[in-house]
């Protein structure tokens, strides 16, 4: 199976202003994907899906491959995050899977990218996503009425100890991994046919605001 190594890296952002490129830990965000991805045994390539010249200039610089540039249709607020992926798959026909690598998840390690393509190959899933248990059950989570009164969000009997409640899980952004066709059909990540490939929640950090980004530069620190 010929696996695409797919970073999706627009050139707009919000929340964090420039984040592909904004220097953590001693060297631009997306750097930590790129680096870790190119040490794979089971990816093919490594390639950066981007709209942006300067974002394309630092990828290039450390050894991500840009065989496109993204249509800026494809690269606006509200572009539903699998069309990129799909644009890839059709501009670089030669693969066999695509493994989806955000950026944004900087302390995914080379393991956790060859894991997760081996759970697919030998489960012979269609799309494998990487999750991390949840820090918050949601038996525990309430909403408030026009009163601020409690209302569970989840009609259940009240649990006091966690070590009874199931556990729980969230996509943590790291890692999606599909088969061409399979998600050339679905098209989407999440289905009720998608696996689970569990990430412990230190290499779960989503950078998603400055806190996020605080906690993920000293992690990385750590690792150096």
């Amino acid at each position: 199976m010929k696996v695409l190594g797919l970073i999706p890296a627009r050139g707009g952002s919000k929340g964090i202003p420039r984040k592909n490129i904004k220097v953590i830990a001693g060297k631009p965000l997306i750097a930590w994907t790129i680096e870790t991805a190119l040490k794979s045994t089971l990816l093919a390539a490594v390639v950066v899906s981007t709209d942006d010249q300067e974002i394309g200039e630092a990828a290039r610089r450390y050894g991500a491959k840009i065989p496109f540039v993204r249509p800026a249709e494809l690269a606006q607020d509200d572009t539903p995050g699998v069309a990129p992926v799909l644009h890839a798959l059709d501009a670089l026909p030669e693969f066999d899977a695509v493994l989806l690598m955000q950026p944004t998840s900087p302390l995914r390690t080379t393991e956790d990218i060859d894991e997760c393509i081996r759970f697919a190959e030998a489960t012979d899933a269609g799309c494998v996503v990487s999750v991390t248990e949840s820090g918050q059950h949601p038996q525990w989570m309430y909403r408030l009425d026009a009163e601020q009164r409690l209302q569970p969000l989840i009609a259940a009997k009240h649990v006091t100890r966690r070590q009874d409640l199931p556990p729980v899980y969230a996509a943590n952004g790291a890692l999606y991994f599909a088969r061409r066709e399979w998600l050339q059909r679905q098209r989407t990540f999440i289905t009720t046919e998608t696996l689970g490939y569990v990430m412990p929640i230190e290499r779960s950090v989503d950078l998603d605001s400055a806190l996020d980004w605080k906690l993920a530069e000293l992690l990385l620190k750590e690792r150096a």
